[in-house]
């Protein structure tokens, strides 16, 4: 058995956290944390999109990586282009042509993460990239106003050195101490949706889901069956979050309801007389 920090199994999260924020000027917006891995992201749309961004055709999915000092740079550009290679089959970007759609992420994370991006577009610590990808996805949601082919939901895999000859060890949402004593890893990113067909083994709690994206890497070779398990272990994490991102999606839909209860039960203090004979048309 591997011991992980806080006595972790090698299959088992930290504890995950989705925070509905409710940004000013933006339809949606989430908080998403594996433990103190936290990042935020927000999405605005359909909005109006620039002439030279117009597409006839379908909507612009516009990605942008804000880092938590300075200004983005090579690391934040390509996580920015990894999320909108994730999101652009998940959504149904042909049912809102001439229109933009924006997504702002931004990694909430300590200076060990390299201020919010480091070298997380090539998956050195990929707990920061499925952070970011379940933030962009419970904003979503949370915003309602894009259609969906279903929520993506991601988790990082790693792998621990190992002496040769000894047998693989994966472990689930690797955390920055635990990355010096990584060969590889890679952040698997799953489209859970009904729109999928389910396999005889699959959980009829959960709907199907497949692989839209992984940058898994080692330091040395791995063959097919590696990468495997790893998949293996990545989709039965991405299923915790999925779970986890459903009852947080409940909890704000009962949230809305004794709001809209409340404010229907209230009588206006007033009721306005118009008098028809001084009314100009």
């Amino acid at each position: 058995m591997v011991a992980r920090t806080g006595g972790r199994k090698v299959d088992e999260t930290r504890a995950i956290s989705i925070v509905y924020e409710r940004l000013d000027r933006v339809d949606g917006s989430a908080r998403f944390g594996f433990g103190e891995t936290k990042a935020l992201a927000s999405i605005s749309g359909p909005i109006e999109v620039r002439p030279a961004q117009e597409n006839p055709s379908q909507a612009t999915l516009d990605v942008l990586i804000r880092p938590l000092a300075a200004l983005p740079g090579t690391d934040a550009k390509a996580l920015a282009s990894t999320l909108k290679s994730i999101f652009a089959p998940s959504l149904f970007l042909s049912h809102l042509p001439r229109t933009l759609i924006q997504i702002v992420g931004q990694a909430l994370c300590g200076s060990e993460s390299g201020s919010g991006t480091g070298s997380v577009g090539r998956g050195r610590y990929a707990s920061l990239t499925a952070g970011l990808v379940n933030a962009t996805a419970a904003a979503l949601v949370n915003a309602g106003s894009v259609p969906m082919r279903g929520v993506v939901c991601a988790v990082a895999v790693g792998r621990l050195r190992t002496e040769a000859g000894a047998e693989l060890q994966l472990v689930l949402d690797p955390e920055e101490s635990e990355l010096p004593k990584l060969a590889g890893s890679g952040c698997f990113a799953f489209l859970f949706s009904s729109l999928l067909s389910h396999s005889p083994s699959s959980n009829t709690g959960t709907p199907a889901c497949s692989l839209l994206w992984t940058n898994y890497t080692t330091g040395a070779p791995f063959d097919v069956s590696e990468l495997a398990k790893a998949r293996e272990l990545a989709e039965q994490g991405a299923r915790q979050v999925w779970a986890a991102m459903k009852r947080s999606i409940g909890s704000v839909e009962d949230v809305n309801v004794e709001v809209k209860t409340d404010v229907l039960s209230q009588q206006p203090p007033y009721a306005m007389h118009v008098d028809d004979d001084k009314v100009e048309i």
